[in-house]
């Protein structure tokens, strides 16, 4: 059979003009964005709205608040003698008052809810300016984690590292034009921004006092058992240190080093102490075992403010559980400045500290207003441990129920549509209900000086009351802001 013809149709060849015209369309437009981003990311280091590159000189500059993005341009470009390293602790000093006590000329380099990590990476990046003689270190406990995975990836890392080609994130951010408008702005206007001797400084821009302390104690008990959850171990706690600031202070030996453990309000330690004891304990083990690092270097000094009662058992000067005024950081300054023997610590006085701070976490206690006392009960000679606790009526202490109960060898038991815990022993019976001023005892109602509360999940109930109708001889002592109890079968 012969085989058929089958004619396959050719496709026109383009013209050569066309395909070289393509090619050169292409280049020019490779060439123009090539040109395009050189320009922006030259603009952007001449504009330099961070000071990354260069400090401003035809214009005033507004300081970003974003610290993580503002520190490396001030630690790189502005002079200085002494930095300040901490979080948020640390942001209410005043650089003038930390060169009057230290001498020189301090850059605060503090930023917000920091990590060990990010402590130093900013440290590092000062230090290596080679203008550091002094480092002031606010070393608080929560710092000594490391940022989460997602803080870790917002980190911009390329304003650190050193590295010219990373800092292309920086040249294309379209936020930094944001900041240089507002700088020309200011400088057009003749308005400024904030100076460097309050930027960041947040004293004046919230409330403290006794009031705001309390209702944070009250909100803190379920965040607190929330987060022992997920402590982290001392031996984690211990290669953070390991690895953040033991490396700094053997590689800067004629750097000074001042840390110091801040002034968090004693209802701060008494949460910790309560819901969250591992996070308690870690801190005591840590606080010992962070001078035993400290005490090998001549250039490191460790000043201990937690368990200073002035300050501490003053809520006034807090505006939550941890945070102080700008008083406090003054207070901080002069102290240190001085070589204070109160607060240096020592081989001598480190064991009298955490015995100190262990003991007001384990007495302090408050009313609903704020106002602070300190609390021991006793059975039989015997101290009894408590957690949550508060002050009502006539300086009637209220202990949780799960923790009075047992103590009192009562069988507790909790209605939670009701809200009513009653409990039973030796043929007595009380039921108070969460929010009602009467309680029904063997059956017969009597009124109570206040109403039982829930805090943190635990019913608070009255003490001194409860043990009396459960048979206890109960003997009051009430002196001062002092509330001892002796009970007695």
């Amino acid at each position: 059979m012969p085989v058929p013809h089958i004619q396959i149709a050719k496709t026109p060849a383009q013209p050569r003009g066309l395909h070289a015209r393509s090619q050169k369309m292409m280049t020019l437009f490779l060439l123009f964005l090539f040109s395009f981003a050189a320009l922006a990311a030259l603009l952007t280091i001449f504009l330099d709205p961070l000071q990354f590159y260069h400090k401003s000189s035809w214009y005033t500059p507004v300081f970003s608040q974003e610290e993580r993005y503002q520190n490396p341009g001030l630690a790189k470009n502005y002079d200085y003698d002494n930095i300040i390293i901490g979080t948020s602790m640390t942001e209410n000093f005043l650089p003038s008052q930390v060169d009057k006590s230290l001498g020189g000329t301090t850059m605060k380099l503090s930023m917000e809810g920091s990590t060990v990590d990010e402590h130093y990476k900013i440290a590092k990046l000062a230090l290596e300016t080679g203008k550091v003689k002094q480092v002031l270190w606010g070393l608080d406990y929560f710092s000594l984690k490391l940022e989460t995975t997602k803080a870790a990836k917002e980190f911009p890392d390329y304003l650190y590292d050193g590295k010219l080609w990373s800092d292309y994130k920086y040249w294309f951010n379209s936020s930094v034009y944001k900041q240089f408008w507002l700088s020309l702005k200011s400088s057009i206007s003749g308005e400024s921004g904030k100076t460097l001797e309050y930027l960041n400084n947040w004293n004046h821009v919230v409330k403290f006092g006794q009031q705001y302390v309390t209702k944070a104690y009250l909100k803190a008990s379920d965040n607190e058992i929330s987060s022992g959850l997920n402590e982290e171990n001392i031996d984690q706690l211990k290669a953070h240190f390991n690895t953040h600031i033991l490396p700094l202070l053997k590689e800067y030996p004629d750097v000074q080093f001042y840390f110091y453990y801040p002034p968090y309000s004693v209802m701060r330690q008494v949460a910790w102490n309560s819901d969250n004891p591992i996070r308690f304990g870690n801190q005591l083990v840590m606080r010992k075992w962070m001078y035993e690092q400290f005490r090998q270097f001549d250039n490191v000094s460790l000043y201990d403010f937690q368990a200073e009662s002035k300050w501490t058992f003053n809520l006034d000067l807090y505006k939550d559980l941890s945070h102080h005024s700008e008083e406090v950081n003054s207070w901080i300054a002069e102290a240190i400045g001085e070589k204070n023997p109160d607060y240096l610590v020592t081989d001598d006085n480190i064991g009298k500290f955490n015995n100190k701070l262990q003991s007001q976490a384990e007495s302090a206690v408050t009313d609903l207003s704020g106002n602070l006392y300190q609390s021991s009960v006793q059975f039989g000679g015997v101290q009894l441990g408590y957690t949550t606790r508060l002050v009502q009526g006539d300086k009637e202490l209220w202990l949780t129920a799960k923790d009075l109960g047992p103590a009192l060898g009562a069988k507790v038991e909790w209605d939670g549509a009701s809200k009513t815990v009653t409990l039973t022993s030796g043929g007595h019976s009380i039921a108070m209900t969460v929010g009602s001023s009467e309680a029904l005892v063997n059956g017969t109602s009597i009124v109570l000086e206040a109403a039982p509360l829930l805090v943190g999940g635990k019913a608070l109930i009255p003490l001194a009351f409860t043990a009396e109708q459960l048979g206890w001889d109960v003997t009051t002592d009430k002196k001062g802001n002092w509330i001892r109890y002796s009970l007695t079968p």
